[in-house]
């Protein structure tokens, strides 16, 4: 790998890294609906410009409708799932669940599409739901004082998140191949903006959030949204696909870091070797390593 394309490659995994401290941040004050209904309004706006200026507006008038759809499977629901969460369990735990997209991917796409996964796949997947039994089955990540119902449903909606992720890559793969990326990322910013525009100003917070949590959420839907958009396709035209989606593997060991240092979050052993299961599970799923055939 080129030192360029590996440099931006750990960039992308910074961002999203961070992506989960900042969702925590916005949904304190904001609320989970309002922070991810102005984290993919932000990312809309800074992408629009971009778009327009590349000529795409025509392509975008011409597939609007799958395009603002897929925005609100791939972007709208994921987001305000994940807000949710985060106010129960750690951005440690959430970014370790959230691995586990490309084996909902391949499940969806078994299911959807009819892509059956060989031997080593089945496998991966198989350890990697596992990995995700035992991190639930613990109690490591959970936030101090969060019930025990709280907790469930903070797992449960990351789990439904990644979920949708898989789902919408189905969906793109079925009805907008071939799309350009960059328009296909702005439309569905657009879509997923127009979702939660509703939901957003119906729960808007009674007290005005602080600038620190606003800062937040600038940096969510400016660096970790549009500009690590950007960043993604740009690694799949460089890398294709199947290489730039291994960037899950990548996003855990950030969000960690900066839930350990940043907001006093504990790793404990427990946790990353569940961590390391479901990681395991991923990388034999996606086909990024194999035992046997495919």
């Amino acid at each position: 790998m080129p030192a360029s394309v590996a440099l931006e490659f750990i960039l992308l995994a910074a961002l999203w890294g961070a992506s989960f401290m900042f969702l925590r941040m916005g949904a304190l004050e904001f609320g989970p609906l309002p922070t991810a209904g102005l984290r993919v309004a932000i990312a809309a706006l800074a992408l629009l410009p971009v778009m327009l200026a590349r000529g795409l507006g025509p392509q975008l008038r011409q597939h609007w409708k799958p395009v603002l759809f897929c925005g609100v499977i791939n972007s709208a629901v994921p987001f305000a799932l994940f807000s949710h969460a985060l106010l129960s369990i750690s951005t440690g735990l959430s970014s370790i669940l959230n691995a586990t997209v490309p084996l909902f991917g391949a499940l969806v796409a078994w299911g959807w599409l009819g892509d059956r996964p060989g031997a080593s796949r089945a496998l991966g997947l198989a350890i990697g739901f596992v990995g995700v039994a035992m991190l639930a089955g613990g109690e490591a990540g959970f936030r101090p004082g969060a019930s025990a119902s709280a907790t469930f449903w903070g797992i449960a909606a990351c789990l439904l998140a990644t979920l949708s992720y898989g789902v919408s890559a189905s969906y793109t793969r079925r009805y907008l191949g071939g799309l350009n990326p960059l328009m296909t990322a702005t439309g569905s910013q657009i879509g997923a903006a127009l979702g939660l525009a509703l939901p957003t100003l119906l729960l808007w917070p009674a007290r005005m959030p602080r600038p620190q949590a606003w800062l937040g959420l600038l940096a969510l839907g400016l660096l970790c949204t549009a500009v690590a958009y950007v960043l993604f396709f740009r690694l799949i035209d460089r890398l294709g696909p199947a290489r730039a989606i291994t960037v899950t593997f990548a996003i855990p060991v950030f969000a960690v870091f900066y839930g350990v240092t940043l907001l006093g979050e504990t790793l404990t052993p427990w946790m990353l070797l569940c961590g390391l299961v479901v990681l395991c599970g991923t990388a034999l799923a996606t086909g990024a390593i194999r035992l046997f055939g495919r």
